[in-house]
Order: C-alpha cells, then sequence, then structure tokens
C-alpha cells in the first residue's frame, strides 16, 4: 500500500511539473531563436567577416578573407518553416537570407534560394525582396538606413516573402527541398537583430 501510495504521489508531482512547463512552450509557439539582441547564435561560417555583436544586434561591415562573400550557416536543415527576421542595412549593402541550402558548405543563388537584400543590384528585378532567379519584385523595394522585416515561408514547393508587411514573393518552385539557412555578408553594412524560424 506504501508503494502505490508512493508511485501516485509521484505520478501527482510529474504531471504537476509538466503542468508548470507546458505555458512555456505555449508560449514559444514552436518558434526557434537563433539571433537576438543579446547572442549571436551557433552558426557555421562559410568566408570570413567580422561578425559581432554591437549595440544589440549581429553585424559585420568587412570581409576578413579575400572576396569571398561570407555566410553564417545554421547548423540545423529544415524542410518547411517560417522565418521572422529583423534586418539593417546601409545603401551599400549586399545580403540576404538563403534558404533550403543544397550543401551546408557551399552557399550561393544555385544551391539554395536566396532572398535578396541588395538594394544596389545592377538587375534590381532580382534586387530586395526577390528569390534570386526565382522570383522577381516590380518595383524593388528599398530597404537601406532603416529596421525591416522579412516574413519567409516555405512549404511545400510554395514560397512567400512578406518585406515590411507587404507581400514581394508568392510563388512555387521545386529546386530545393530542405537544407540549413543562411545569412549572408557580401558589401557593405548589415546587422541583424533577430532571426526565429519556427518548423511547419
Amino acid at each position: 500500500m506504501l508503494r502505490v501510495t508512493a508511485i501516485a504521489a509521484g505520478f501527482v508531482i510529474g504531471v504537476a511539473a509538466l503542468t508548470t512547463i507546458q505555458p512555456a512552450i505555449s508560449q514559444s509557439d514552436g518558434w526557434v531563436t537563433l539571433v537576438d539582441n543579446t547572442k549571436m547564435g551557433d552558426w557555421d561560417k562559410v568566408g570570413d567577416a567580422n561578425w559581432a555583436m554591437k549595440d544589440g544586434a549581429l553585424a559585420a561591415d568587412k570581409l576578413l578573407s579575400g572576396k569571398d562573400l561570407a555566410y553564417l550557416v545554421s547548423k540545423t536543415p529544415y524542410k518547411d518553416f517560417q522565418i521572422k527576421a529583423e534586418f539593417w542595412t546601409d545603401a551599400e549593402a549586399n545580403s540576404g537570407i538563403f534558404i533550403r541550402c543544397d550543401n551546408p558548405k557551399v552557399i550561393d543563388g544555385k544551391t539554395c534560394y536566396e532572398v535578396n537584400i541588395f538594394d544596389k543590384r545592377p538587375d534590381p528585378s532580382y534586387g530586395t525582396g526577390a528569390i534570386v532567379d526565382v522570383a522577381k519584385v516590380n518595383p524593388m523595394p528599398k530597404a537601406a538606413d532603416k529596421w525591416n522585416t522579412y516574413e519567409i515561408t516555405a512549404k511545400g514547393p510554395k514560397l512567400t516573402v512578406i518585406l515590411n508587411g507587404e507581400k514581394t514573393v508568392d510563388v512555387e518552385d521545386t529546386k530545393h527541398a530542405a537544407g540549413p539557412i543562411a545569412l549572408q555578408y557580401g558589401s557593405g553594412v548589415v546587422k541583424f537583430r533577430k532571426v526565429q524560424i519556427k518548423p511547419l
């Protein structure tokens, strides 16, 4: 009888613990924070830029190794997901968020979908707000010198991009099915103060 009582008490404690933990899980609602205003997060590097936490944001303004573009690559691959990102760039910046990358060691617009941040791209149809070589944007919105929000959704072949509340991409494409995401530094000043992802 004593053993049964002990087991029952343990069960009650276990349920109470679950009840205590549950609200924290539901509050996050499945979102995983990769970057916030206090931490850079854990990334693999391809290329080398001077990424560092500065004034509450993950920032870079210089390539450290030749002319090769630099990337921070997530250690986890993702298939279907939503991304919420807050970013700031200057007018000279070349950056972007790369998704579903085929090879975590080779990051570019051919091996990933490149959601661009590039106000001065020579062909503006694939500049800021576009997915390079997949979905054009017209007219191209400008992102420089202000904080912006990207909401990127990939679910099956459907890809959508919302920049500052305005949908810039709504397309279907099947070139890349899954893989890590990556933050790019190419030129200018680039800052990310929040990057979150939610697997779907």
